[in-house]
């Protein structure tokens, strides 16, 4: 491999999935490798199912055409404008500034970064040496790995494989073994596209969830449950604080109005996501962010930590969040405070609004050491090398 200046190609998940959160999730990949000096594309394929969302109509079909128009805009706003493709299997053809050219570029890049493993590796990426699994669903990718044919046989066709799960393998973890040899790593963050803006203790601890992204995952008579499992002892945290807490809540099967007869603020998700500027707005304008996290992370003691939660540290706002593990990962109690109980999750919150600014620039310091982009893919690329 070139390790100056490689082809990189990542492929990940924003066409099909045109929300502000999922395309930060997926483009800081390209932006952080574009930032080591690398050459890199987006790509992004359709699959061979529907699976195209469109926020305003709720509709899940195979036309991509909203997806491509948000994708026009986020790619030229960093910078990215003439680097992406989509490939639309349901009609055959390519989209995008790099359509004719695309096949072309896969074959001959030199690394091949699956964000989430959301997409099939065509037959034009068969010849890439390096072909990298970035799992950022620990836990749950691996039982699926050992419980569909058709997802293994996906992970199988790549070289290399990265987790959030960063205690994987450790004695304390129990994320199951699929075969795959998973190393750590995490999301990373274009900490220049994140402003920090003064803020205020008085306003809202938010978070942007889906109460259930899947039905739980059951694995040798245990189960991988959802945020649905982790939330009940929480649910009346609203009444033990003078704390304003709002969740952006997503999931049709979210109890939206017994939340807010426990003094939940709900606010529609779909608002909050509709592009990546309305995204970083509503992190920017809250106070922290206040999560907890799917209870298969918790339970399997992964070591995952939030992609959003990343975000909320970039932009200078402290995170109070249920702990996974990461807290022999990363430094806890300034700027990040974890929890394991309604009590913990309280002095938490409470712990923010009388230190807050020390929070807010512990929050960032944390961003910049453990998450910056430049960071966490050049030692991803290390890693690989080793």
């Amino acid at each position: 491999m070139r390790r100056d200046r490689a082809r990189i190609i990542v492929l990940g998940y924003l066409i099909r999935g045109p929300y502000g959160g999922l395309a930060w999730h997926h483009l800081q990949y390209a932006m952080g490798f574009a930032s080591l000096g690398h050459e890199v594309y987006f790509f992004e394929d359709s699959d061979d199912y529907p699976g195209c969302c469109n926020p305003m109509t709720g509709s899940i079909d195979c036309d991509p055409s909203y997806g491509l128009r948000f994708a026009a805009e986020v790619f030229q706003s960093v910078g990215l404008g003439d680097k992406w493709a989509y490939y639309d299997a349901h009609a055959s053809c390519w989209h995008g500034p790099l359509g004719t050219r695309a096949k072309d570029l896969a074959t001959s890049a030199d690394i091949v970064v699956n964000v989430s493993g959301v997409n099939p590796i065509r037959s034009w990426f068969e010849n890439v040496q390096i072909r990298v699994f970035v799992d950022t669903d620990p836990a749950f990718t691996q039982i699926r790995h050992m419980t569909d044919p058709k997802a293994m046989s996906l992970a199988l066709q790549h070289t290399e494989f990265f987790t959030f799960g960063e205690n994987v393998f450790a004695p304390d973890c129990s994320i199951p073994a699929d075969g795959f040899p998973w190393r750590p790593t995490r999301q990373p963050i274009a900490l220049d596209s994140w402003t920090v803006r003064p803020g205020t203790p008085e306003g809202r601890f938010t978070t942007v969830m889906q109460w259930d992204s899947y039905a739980p995952r059951k694995y040798e008579g245990r189960s991988y449950g959802m945020k649905s499992a982790s939330f009940p002892p929480f649910l009346d945290l609203p009444q033990r604080t003078a704390a304003t807490l709002e969740l952006a809540l997503g999931s049709e099967k979210a109890p939206r109005y017994g939340l807010r007869q426990r003094g939940w603020l709900i606010t529609d998700p779909t608002v909050v996501t509709r592009d990546i500027w309305s995204y970083q707005n509503y992190i920017s304008s809250s106070v922290a962010e206040l999560s907890v996290a799917k209870h298969g992370y918790v339970s399997s003691h992964s070591g995952w930590f939030s992609e959003r939660s990343a975000a909320y540290l970039a932009s200078g706002r402290p995170v109070v969040t249920q702990d996974t593990g990461f807290s022999k990962l990363l430094p806890t109690g300034l700027g990040v405070l974890q929890f394991a109980t309604p009590d913990e999750a309280l002095e938490g919150i409470e712990d923010v609004r009388s230190r807050y600014g020390a929070h807010c620039l512990a929050a960032r310091e944390i961003a910049e050491e453990f998450f910056d982009g430049r960071k966490v893919l050049a030692k991803l690329l290390k890693d690989i090398d080793a």
